[in-house]
C-alpha cells in the first residue's frame, strides 16, 4: 500500500520522467525538453524540501533536550539534530538548522487538550507541500516572521506571510532576500532606525599593506555606502560602454579587466580626482544618489524612504540627513510641481521623467539591475510608431534585457499611469505557450502593493 502523504513527490517524479522521455542523457535532450525537465526538477526539489522539512521537524522533536541521553541525535553520535541532518545530506549545519526551523514552523500542532491546531505558518506550509516554495526561501520568510511577530499585530503578520509566499513564487533566493528587506520595513517601520544606528555604530575602515598589495576593508551603513556604490557603478558602466565601442576587442591591448578589477580602479581614480561632472541633466545615470520618500511621510517625519540600488529601506530621518548632502537628490513623491508626461513635445525622456521611471521600475524593470546601468526606452518607437515620450510609453531596461526583448519577441504592457503604473512582461509562445504576463519593476518587490 502506497503512502498518500508522498503522492505529491511521486507526481513530481512522474512529471520528470515524462519530460525526460527516452533521452540517454541531458546532452541528448532537445531545447523544449531541457526547459520542461528543468521546470520538473524545480518542482521535485521544492516538494522534496517540503518532505525533508517535515522529517527534520520529527528528528528535532525526537532530539529535544529533555530526552537527555535518549535523544535521537545523541544516540546516533551527534550533538544536535542539525549536525545529524547536515552529516546525512552534506549540507552546512546552518542550512540544516534552518530546515529544522522551517519544519517546526510548518508542522501540525495541538493545544493542551490534544486538539489539532493549524501550523504556525499555514501559508508557508501549503506552499511547501504544493511545491511552489523551496526550503531556503521558506527559511527566510519564517525568520522574518519570527523576529517581527512580537512587534507587529497578528493580522499584519498573517497578511505579510500570505503576501510573501505569493510574491516569492518564481523568484531566485537573492530576489527573495530583497523582498524580505522590503517586508521588514513594512512590518516594523520603527525597527529601521534602530538597525541604521546599529550599522553606523559598527562602521569601520581598515587598511594595511602586505606583500606589495594594499588591502582595504570597509563596513558602513547603507545610507553612507550609497554614494560610494553610485560613484563606483558609474565608473564601471562607463568602462563597459567604452569596451563595447572599441574597434577591436580582441586586440592585445584591449580592456580585459574583470568587474572586480574595474571597481578597484574606480576607487583609486575617485580618490585621485574629485567627482563633479555634469551628466547632461540625467542624474540617475551618473554618480548620483536618489532618495525617494512620500511627501506625507516627509512632513510627518514618519514612515520609510528608499535609496536607489539599495534593498533595505531607511528612516525618514536618514533621508533628511542624506538630502542635505551635495550629490543626493531627494525625490519627493506626491508633489505636482513637476510635469512628468510630455507627450510628443520631446523625443528624449526628461530628467523628471527618468526619475519617475526609476521610482516606478526601480532599475531594469526586467532583471533588476540598478538605475545607473539602465536607459529609458520607448515601448512604441518615437519615430517609427509616433510613440509619445511619457511614462505609459517608457520603461527602464539594461542593454542585455533590451536586446533580449527585441531579439526573442517579448512584449511589454504597462497598466496604470504615473509612478504607480505596473510593468508586465509577456513572454513569446516559445518561452510560455500560455503567454502569462510576468510582473516586473519595483512592484514585484513592493510588499505593500
Amino acid at each position: 500500500m502506497t503512502n498518500p502523504h508522498l503522492a505529491p513527490l511521486r507526481e513530481a517524479m512522474a512529471s520528470l520522467e515524462r519530460a525526460w522521455g527516452d533521452a540517454e542523457s541531458a546532452a541528448h535532450l532537445t531545447r523544449p525538453q531541457l526547459l520542461e525537465v528543468n521546470a520538473a526538477v524545480g518542482v521535485l526539489r521544492r516538494r522534496l524540501d517540503g518532505v525533508h522539512a517535515e522529517v527534520a521537524a520529527g528528528i528535532a522533536h525526537e532530539s529535544r533536550p529533555e530526552l537527555g541521553a535518549g535523544s535521537l541525535a545523541k544516540e546516533q553520535g551527534f550533538r544536535s539534530p542539525a549536525v545529524m541532518i547536515a552529516a546525512t545530506t552534506g549540507a552546512s549545519t546552518g542550512d540544516a538548522a534552518r530546515l529544522v526551523t522551517v519544519g517546526e514552523a510548518t508542522a501540525p500542532r495541538a493545544n493542551l487538550l490534544g486538539e489539532p491546531l493549524p501550523a504556525k505558518y499555514p501559508f508557508v506550509q501549503a506552499a511547501l507541500s504544493q511545491g511552489s516554495l523551496g526550503a531556503a526561501a521558506a527559511a527566510h520568510i519564517v525568520a522574518l516572521l519570527d523576529r517581527t511577530r512580537l512587534r507587529a499585530p497578528a493580522d499584519r503578520i498573517a497578511q505579510a506571510e500570505r503576501l510573501l509566499v505569493e510574491r516569492a513564487e518564481g523568484l531566485s533566493l537573492d530576489e527573495v532576500r530583497k523582498l524580505i528587506a522590503r517586508a521588514e520595513g513594512w512590518l516594523v517601520p520603527e525597527a529601521v532606525a534602530a538597525r541604521e544606528e546599529d550599522s553606523r555604530s559598527r562602521r569601520s575602515l581598515t587598511m594595511f599593506e602586505r606583500d606589495g598589495s594594499f588591502h582595504l576593508n570597509l563596513q558602513t551603513d547603507a545610507a553612507s555606502g550609497a554614494p560610494i556604490r553610485a560613484a563606483i557603478q558609474s565608473f564601471v558602466t562607463a568602462s563597459f560602454q567604452a569596451r563595447a565601442g572599441a574597434p577591436d576587442r580582441d586586440a592585445p591591448d584591449a580592456d580585459h579587466r574583470t568587474v572586480a578589477m574595474i571597481q578597484a580602479d574606480a576607487l583609486a581614480n575617485i580618490c585621485e580626482h574629485a567627482i563633479g561632472c555634469d551628466n547632461g541633466g540625467l542624474p540617475a545615470t551618473g554618480a548620483t544618489v536618489v532618495v525617494r520618500v512620500s511627501l506625507d511621510d516627509l512632513d510627518k517625519g514618519t514612515g520609510l524612504a528608499e535609496i536607489d540600488g539599495v534593498d533595505t529601506p531607511v528612516s525618514v530621518a536618514t533621508c533628511r540627513r542624506m538630502a542635505a548632502g551635495g550629490a543626493v537628490i531627494p525625490a519627493v513623491l506626491g508633489s505636482e510641481s513637476e510635469i512628468l508626461d510630455w507627450g510628443r513635445e520631446k523625443r528624449l525622456f526628461t530628467r523628471a521623467q527618468r526619475l519617475a521611471l526609476v521610482e516606478r521600475d526601480g532599475g531594469c524593470a526586467m532583471c533588476g539591475l540598478p538605475p545607473q546601468m539602465t536607459k529609458a526606452h520607448h515601448l512604441r518607437w518615437w519615430l517609427r510608431d509616433s510613440g509619445p515620450t511619457d511614462l505609459t510609453n517608457g520603461v527602464l531596461l539594461c542593454e542585455s534585457c533590451h536586446h533580449r526583448i527585441h531579439d526573442n519577441g517579448w512584449e511589454i504592457r504597462i497598466d496604470g499611469t504615473g509612478t504607480r503604473g505596473r510593468v508586465w512582461f509577456i513572454p513569446p509562445p516559445a518561452v510560455d505557450p500560455t503567454r502569462t504576463p510576468r510582473l516586473g519593476g519595483r512592484a514585484r518587490y513592493d510588499i505593500a502593493a
